[in-house]
């Protein structure tokens, strides 16, 4: 940009408003979009604060390096400043496909090293308590209330044993999910944007849950007079209102039930579970990072680190799943 008066057009605010809007047609997440409201804010004190107004006019090579050094006076974690550097990139990358920048200025601000965070997954007994009231209500419930259920019983067995996405699980559409009937297992096939379609096992427990969910599905949606081939939906009390689950859709199903049920249990959480479950039963590594979709190169070093203390007992939940009354003991350390 050449003009360097202040004008509406370059103004952060009004900008800000458009790359959220333009993350949020992407499908991006509820908390990705708060996660970059947060790193932007921090940029947006800083323009406020050093030239009294919110002008990204002629942000230029020497403005990002004051900004630089800023971030390294205001945090002392490496991850802290990496996270904003990142966010402002994206948030320029934006402003060049506007035609209101001709190159990225953050390009040339060197990001802090990454350091990963030590996983948190979710307790077995957190696990087991979700599972269990899931099977009770499916028993129980009827109708449209207990195919919701079902579906809950599904997104559950597809972010544990698969360590999807919701991402993946807002998109994920009936030809995806493979069904061998005659061995009873289930395969969902994932098909990333920039690279090619890969297949992901899922747990034994899939085929006898998906089984019945299909049939109940079909019929709600013949009440609704629907058609899609969504594999999940969207719902309220009364009827099926469209297919598809939005992955802020899935992410609220998961704060009511923490909230009900006073468990700590997040869609991460729950992946990471299941990325636990694969190294207890020896999958090689080669096989859960292509599951996990990272690079090869990704290091699953803090898992191994960590893996004595998680482990996941997959016959209990079959066990909930026959007989969701009984009571089962359980533990957070090796069983």
């Amino acid at each position: 940009m050449n003009s360097t008066t202040f004008n509406e057009k370059m103004d952060f605010n009004h900008l800000e408003h458009k790359f959220y809007n333009s993350l949020e047609s992407q499908g991006k997440s509820f908390n990705t979009l708060k996660n970059y409201k947060t790193d932007l804010t921090c940029f947006k004190s800083y323009l406020q604060n050093k030239q009294g107004n919110l002008s990204l006019n002629d942000f230029n090579f020497v403005k990002v390096t004051e900004y630089g050094q800023f971030l390294d006076q205001k945090y002392e974690s490496d991850n802290s400043k990496r996270r904003r550097v990142q966010a402002l990139r994206l948030f320029f990358d934006f402003l060049i496909k506007e035609n209101l920048y001709e190159e990225n200025p953050i390009k040339k601000l060197p990001t802090s090293p990454k350091f990963l965070d030590v996983p948190r997954p979710t307790p077995f007994s957190d696990l087991v308590t979700l599972w269990k009231y899931l099977c009770l209500n499916v028993q129980n419930a009827k109708g449209l209330e207990g195919l919701l259920y079902e579906r809950n019983q599904l997104v559950f067995l597809f972010i544990f044993g698969g360590a999807l996405k919701v991402s993946d699980l807002s998109e994920l559409k009936m030809d995806d999910v493979l069904v061998d009937h005659e061995s009873k297992s289930v395969r969902v096939l994932i098909r990333p944007r920039k690279r090619d379609p890969y297949t992901i096992p899922m747990p034994s427990l899939v085929y006898e849950v998906f089984k019945n969910y299909l049939g109940n599905l079909e019929r709600e949606k013949a009440k609704s007079s629907l058609v899609f081939d969504h594999v999940l939906f969207n719902a309220n009390p009364y009827r099926i209102l469209a297919g598809g689950l939005s992955p802020r859709g899935l992410e609220i199903i998961f704060e009511e039930l923490r909230e009900k049920l006073k468990i700590t249990l997040t869609p991460r959480s729950l992946r990471q579970s299941g990325i636990f479950n694969w190294l207890h039963k020896q999958i090689d590594e080669v096989n859960i990072k292509e599951w996990m979709g990272v690079a090869p190169s990704y290091s699953l070093k803090l898992y191994r680190d960590h893996q004595s203390s998680h482990y996941y007992k997959e016959e209990v939940l079959w066990e909930i799943f026959k007989s969701p009354q009984i009571d089962i003991p359980v533990s957070n350390s090796v069983i």
